[in-house]
């Protein structure tokens, strides 16, 4: 597990488009499955980094709270399943079901929609507004397995309610950490080397 920070994609970046499988409906998702959401929040996760595990209960509930709103989410896990069992899509189903995830969790096998969003860790959280223009990149807040603080999701939610207000987010905002992506061998993208 190498300890890895978000890249901080450039604010005001357009949404990559991507066409993966929900692993739990078996649904092709892909950007315009929220067209008609106000906000949209992609999130990088996987089940076996301790980092996700920390704050995976906070996941489950963002999705309950924001279930009613203008919030979509989409749930993206891009590990290489062949060294990282866990990951693999069946895995993840069941990890979606116990959790009882509202939205989506897609797997990402080619990896190239994780390039993309140059997500670099797990988790990682973009947030985009009504014109898929990121304004948020970072942590969901700043606890973090063994630093004793709650995990409260203060960081992403309040992104993610001045959106839903049809307010900028502040850009002071902190990278996330948790583990690297499991990169493929020799698939490692090259902001990541």
């Amino acid at each position: 597990m190498a300890r890895t920070e978000s890249t901080m994609l450039a604010l005001g970046t357009v949404a990559p488009d991507f066409q993966l499988p929900d692993v739990v409906s078996g649904q092709t998702i892909s950007l315009s499955t929220f067209a008609d959401k106000k906000a949209l929040l992609v999130m990088f996760i996987c089940r076996h980094c301790p980092y996700v595990k920390h704050v995976q209960q906070e996941l489950a509930k963002l999705g309950r709270d924001y279930k009613d709103t203008g919030l979509g989410i989409v749930a993206i896990s891009a590990n290489d399943a062949a060294n990282y069992p866990e990951d693999a899509p069946e895995s993840l189903k069941a990890m979606a079901t116990e959790l009882g995830f509202t939205f989506p969790l897609c797997y990402d096998e080619s990896q190239e929609t994780a390039k993309a969003y140059t997500a670099a860790c797990t988790p990682d959280f973009f947030l985009f507004d009504s014109d898929r223009k990121l304004v948020y990149r970072g942590q969901l807040d700043d606890s973090r397995p063994q630093n004793g603080l709650p995990v409260t999701g203060k960081d992403l939610r309040a992104a993610i309610d001045a959106v839903l207000a049809g307010q900028t987010p502040s850009e002071d905002q902190k990278p996330s950490l948790g583990c690297n992506i499991k990169w493929k061998p020799g698939n490692e993208p090259a902001y990541y080397r």
